[in-house]
């Protein structure tokens, strides 16, 4: 009888060493889809978690079981559009099972006010503003080339420049100026071509 109520007490301090997810919040929501994240007390040992999610004026439940997992956020996934939905989070371990989470409530939207928050072309504003930040970098990248071809093409028409036919004759005259009666091909030091 002693050893039936020590395994009785035992498995009560078991049940009791799990306590309810915290911070349970709904994330992401679409018209079919939403996404419940949650954390847990650090110490724990939780090996998973169970997820149920329930129409709010409908019996009729789903139960989403994950065991083996550290991940804290689940997928739900096949809602209806412009629903409420009630969820729940509890923690699994070896032996036990935590109470369940407080309820969060959430509405699904509907499709056309999915469709209304994006613009014209069915973008949202985040979408746009995305965009635009990659218009800018792509513009910074093009005019930072362009600058960078301008810089050769000056470099190379110097050189283009330097080396034309006009200038050879000014070189050779400038060569004659600096000749001198016992030197006619130049100075001193010029040598022979």
């Amino acid at each position: 009888m002693l050893l039936l109520l020590l395994g009785f007490l035992c498995s009560v301090n078991a049940d009791t060493l799990l306590s309810a997810p915290l911070n349970v919040t709904i994330r992401e929501i679409e018209v079919n889809s939403a996404v419940v994240t949650w954390e847990i007390l650090e110490g724990d040992p939780v090996i998973g978690f169970a997820i149920t999610q329930q129409k709010k004026d409908v019996r009729m439940l789903r139960f989403i079981q994950e065991v083996n997992t550290t991940t804290r956020s689940c997928a739900l996934w096949d809602l209806d559009e412009d629903t409420e939905y009630i969820v729940h989070v509890q923690s699994i371990s070896m032996g036990a099972t935590s109470p369940p989470s407080e309820p969060v409530f959430f509405r699904t939207p509907k499709e056309s006010e999915k469709m209304a928050s994006k613009g014209p072309e069915g973008v949202t504003m985040e979408e746009v503003a995305q965009l635009r930040a990659g218009e800018l970098i792509i513009i910074v990248v093009v005019l930072v080339m362009w600058a960078g071809v301008i810089a050769l093409f000056c470099r190379q028409y110097d050189i283009i420049k330097d080396n034309e036919p006009n200038n050879n004759k000014d070189k050779a005259k400038n060569s004659s100026e600096c000749s001198t009666p016992e030197h006619p091909q130049g100075g001193l030091l010029r040598s022979n071509v």
